[in-house]
């Protein structure tokens, strides 16, 4: 039974969905980075908030951790390259607060707009300040979006309804989703120069962090009002205090803080045009309802049936397409595997040719663990989360290729391998549905199941060859499976593949290389 922590407090119904689909859990909250970092290796799976620090020591630590599960959308908490590097997958809950999110942008957008937080501590502390809070219509005012994604695009749909003109900046927003959103699709430097109230909702990348602030406040419009409700590190904190002062801003709400828990210190606080939360974007009953129930069931379906959705380092597979794709795995494994054990230089590039009925399905799980086949004989940590990142670390190329009509099978993956100025390729193809059988091995054909133990024998094809090469193996006593048989043309190179019941000895494998027009010999395992 997989076991999963529940390092910070999600809601009962996050460890009932765990207990429902069969999958075990302990409740740890608030424990500290030592006592985390000693008990991690005993999970498959760590479910967390934004409280607990998912750094590469705590990574490092987590032995045979499978998947770590991010209640929320920010995943700034956890070193996703550490992750990456080790094999484990990290998913989020991008949809879960969503609309609680966008709904308290609203909130602060009013907050802003009508002096609301001042005027109220004015009133209770016994003034009637009537004329002091004089504040602005939303109708016809200009909101400009950075970030028009999930959250952004239902703060865009809201603000349209207070009939607020919109536009948005977002290096992703095509000219279609613009249209479909009813917003008008600016450029940076012009959002900042147009709009009225500037709100934020990207993620804190290396490309975000400190996006606003001294230089863009000059370019915004005198007066403008701005709003993060996404993530602390977006603003330069001092910078907007100095644009506060100054009058640039006339009011700024923030949700989001560089350091969490904000301290009293705080540049920005002591100010009536500031309004600050203690970051409530998802601080609803139903958005922590619905994002604990999402990451309990994304890290079972995960963990029990392959499943992957929101990760934000490996491709989405639903449980239909793991099924589809589970025979097509297992081909995809032997052929990266053989091409792996093959080659004994450095690799230069790798192409993945889907033919036929494969290159309808989702492949990009299939070309991760043809790469974790491929590298697993040079490197004992990869699989297919880590296995593209490897292969960009060290610069070997990879491509894909579909072709939906079929050639000579019905469906077919070719794997090519550029090493060393050459280039070999395999290629198999499932028999009878779900039965994996290599096809063609460096152009030539034949047709071979892998076993456990394969000797792979690259030799000239004359006479007598078989026969010496069945004696050599019956004298040491191995017992043959299977034995496969393919050549070029008479007299020229040929490929023998035979499945043996046990390893073979280095010493027998010299026996091999020394009969007569061997050209190759190696002893695979899969």
């Amino acid at each position: 039974m997989p076991k999963v922590l529940i390092a910070d407090a999600l809601s009962p119904s996050a460890v009932a969905v765990f207990a429902k689909r069969g999958v075990e859990t302990d409740v740890r909250i608030g424990l500290k980075p030592a006592e985390l970092a000693e008990c991690i290796g005993a999970y498959d799976g760590l479910a967390v908030r934004s409280a607990t620090k998912v750094t590469a020591a705590l990574i490092a630590a987590a032995g045979g951790l499978k998947i770590i599960g991010r209640a929320g959308i920010g995943v700034d908490n956890i070193d996703v390259p550490a992750a990456t590097q080790r094999g484990i997958v990290v998913m989020n809950t991008p949809y879960g607060n969503s609309i609680t999110t966008a709904e308290h942008t609203i909130a602060l957008l009013f907050a802003l707009a009508r002096e609301i937080p001042a005027a109220d501590r004015s009133t209770q502390s016994g003034k009637w300040e009537k004329s002091r809070f004089m504040g602005v219509e939303l109708a016809g005012k200009v909101l400009g979006i950075i970030g028009c994604g999930n959250i952004g695009s239902i703060v865009a749909d809201r603000a349209q309804g207070l009939r607020m003109k919109v536009i948005a900046y977002d290096p992703f927003l095509s000219a279609e989703r613009a249209v479909d959103l009813g917003v008008e699709r600016v450029g940076f430097d012009e959002l900042l120069g147009r709009a009225d109230f500037i709100t934020l909702h990207t993620p804190l990348t290396d490309a975000t962090r400190n996006l606003i602030d001294a230089a863009a406040f000059a370019k915004m419009k005198r007066g403008v009002r701005l709003i993060n409700c996404a993530r602390g590190g977006l603003v330069v904190e001092a910078d907007l205090a100095a644009a506060l002062d100054s009058g640039q801003v006339a009011g700024a709400a923030v949700d989001a803080f560089v350091e969490e828990p904000a301290r009293r210190e705080n540049p920005l606080f002591g100010r009536d045009n500031f309004v600050a939360t203690p970051h409530l974007g998802a601080a609803t009953s139903e958005a922590q309802e619905n994002v604990a129930v999402q990451i309990a069931e994304q890290m079972s379906d995960y963990l029990l049936t392959g499943a992957i959705a929101n990760a934000v380092n490996m491709p989405s597979l639903s449980a239909e397409e793991a099924a589809r794709l589970k025979p097509y795995m297992r081909l995809a494994e032997q052929l990266g595997s053989f091409a792996g054990q093959l080659t004994e230089t450095e690799i230069n590039a790798v192409a993945i040719d889907y033919e036929g009925a494969i290159a309808s399905l989702n492949v990009k799980p299939l070309t991760a663990i043809v790469l974790t086949g491929l590298l697993a004989p040079q490197l004992s940590t990869i699989n297919m989360v880590n296995a593209p990142m490897i292969c960009r670390e060290r610069d070997i190329r990879v491509s894909e290729t579909l072709r939906t009509d079929p050639g000579d099978y019905q469906t077919l993956i070719r794997v090519a391998v550029t090493f060393a100025g050459r280039q070999r390729a395999v290629e198999g193809t499932l028999f009878a549905g779900d039965k994996p059988r290599l096809v063609s091995v460096a152009g030539i054909p034949l047709e071979a199941e892998l076993g456990g133990h394969v000797l792979f024998v690259r030799n000239y094809d004359k006479p007598g060859f078989i026969g010496a090469l069945g004696r050599t193996l019956a004298a040491a006593e191995v017992n043959i499976a299977t034995f496969h048989l393919g050549r070029t043309g008479p007299g020229q190179d040929a490929i023998a593949l035979i499945e043996v019941d046990q390893d073979l000895t280095p010493a027998l494998l010299d026996e091999v290389r020394a009969l007569p027009n061997v050209i190759q010999v190696k002893a695979l395992r899969f």
